[in-house]
């Protein structure tokens, strides 16, 4: 579990749209760590920036630097493989949700076990969110339910439940009551926080709903598909605003897309996203125009 650091000197290369290629010629060295867990790592967020957080199947939480790739903090309490983590923006907080069917909360410099349980979904649970204010964490299971708790107490404040709805993602709106969900049932939902009810679902899609992403200013949300052998797998943004359409499609995965997210914009950068997938290749895109970086 130690840390191991090897350097490793490559050539990029620009992919055009027209298949040729252009070499970029030799990049700086990177650092390669050991890893973090003794399993597969089922999870990663941002926890601060310069720290990450993940969970794994080995039933464990991990705290990282992404400088140094030491690890920070190992939090084991879970019974089962963890599936989810998340934290508060600039928190000192991370959630865990794991196939034990609960969540716990983490202190990053507390105790190594956990400071808070959130018990009560019935089956794995498959979606953590928290409020801008970290007050309030909402989570969703594959039991097709979400629910609202009390982050200080532990208190269940509020359950809804839908038919087939099986989560699969949850993400907070910035600045905004909302969370999104998206589910097995093909369809991405936006919840209001306050009654804990459905403002709004978009069109559902052909394939299921993998993962969910709000951009940092609140205006769009993206969702990502299922798919095989060239079929689905793309992703979708959406506009979180009075139209709440469909703005664009990111086509180009062979397989499902797993997960999707808006990248931090620089000064002279245009606004990009990126999608993982089970065809064994991460896509950056163009937000505006949905053409491959």
């Amino acid at each position: 579990m130690g840390k191991l650091q090897s350097k490793i000197s490559f050539r990029t290369a620009k992919y055009r749209a027209d298949g040729s290629v252009e070499e970029m010629g030799p990049t700086r060295a990177v650092q390669q760590h050991g890893p973090m867990h003794t399993d597969t790592v089922t999870s990663v967020a941002a926890l601060q920036p310069d720290l990450c957080v993940s969970g794994g199947r080995d039933k464990s939480v991990a705290v990282c630097s992404w400088r140094s790739g030491a690890v920070l903090r190992r939090f084991i309490g879970h019974e089962r493989e963890v599936t989810k983590v998340t934290s508060a923006l600039d928190s000192n907080r991370v959630f865990s949700a794991s196939r034990d069917k609960t969540v716990m909360m983490w202190e990053l410099h507390g105790t190594s076990g956990p400071s808070q349980h959130f018990p009560g979904h019935e089956l794995v649970v498959t979606g953590l969110a928290v409020s801008p204010d970290a007050s309030q964490l909402c989570t969703g299971s594959r039991d097709n339910t979400v629910r609202k708790w009390d982050i200080e107490t532990g208190e269940c404040l509020g359950r809804a439940a839908i038919s087939r709805n099986l989560v699969t993602h949850l993400c907070w709106v910035p600045g905004e009551p909302y969370f999104i969900q998206t589910s097995e049932d093909k369809t991405i939902r936006l919840w209001d926080s306050r009654e804990l009810q459905v403002a709004h679902a978009f069109p559902a899609k052909r394939h299921i709903q993998t993962w969910c992403d709000a951009s940092p200013d609140g205006r769009y949300c993206l969702s990502s598909s299922g798919g095989s052998a060239g079929e689905g797998g793309e992703a979708t943004l959406w506009d979180l605003r009075q139209t709440r359409s469909r703005v664009r499609e990111y086509k180009g995965h062979f397989q499902t897309t797993t997960s999707c997210v808006f990248l931090p914009r620089g000064p002279a950068l245009a606004p990009s996203i990126a999608t993982s997938s089970c065809d064994s290749t991460v896509k950056v895109w163009d937000q505006d125009t949905g053409g491959r970086g």
